[in-house]
């Protein structure tokens, strides 16, 4: 594995936020879920797309905290633009597992 430096870390930018609405997404090839994350003050609501239904349903997720990437380019997902990257990680049968503080902390705290 190529190593980076602590610079080339710093230039991804990810924030925490507080999904507050949540639901399927039509269109899209793999089931997903469009989540609309508020970012606080400074980054304001973001779109995304997420292929998230295996372990989550749109209702339990309302009120969640997630990590997302803010700083890469919008992508079209059928014809929905989803403006993050909510990050997560593979289970063991591939399906995403969301990343989250364990405690409660402000919307669009950075990662460090």
């Amino acid at each position: 594995m190529e190593q980076i430096t602590y610079d080339d870390f710093e230039t991804v930018d990810i924030r925490v936020g507080t999904i507050v609405e949540a639901a399927p997404l039509e269109g899209a090839r793999k089931p997903a879920l469009r989540l609309l994350i508020d970012f606080g003050p400074e980054l304001g609501t973001r779109k995304s797309s997420a292929q998230i239904t295996v372990h989550y349903t749109p209702e339990e997720l309302v009120g969640r905290q997630v990590a997302a990437v803010v700083n890469f380019p919008p992508r079209q997902i059928g014809k929905f633009m989803s403006q993050v990257l909510t990050l997560g990680f593979p289970a063991e049968d591939g399906s995403v597992v969301l990343i989250a503080p364990t405690k409660p902390v402000p919307n669009g705290g950075k990662l460090f």
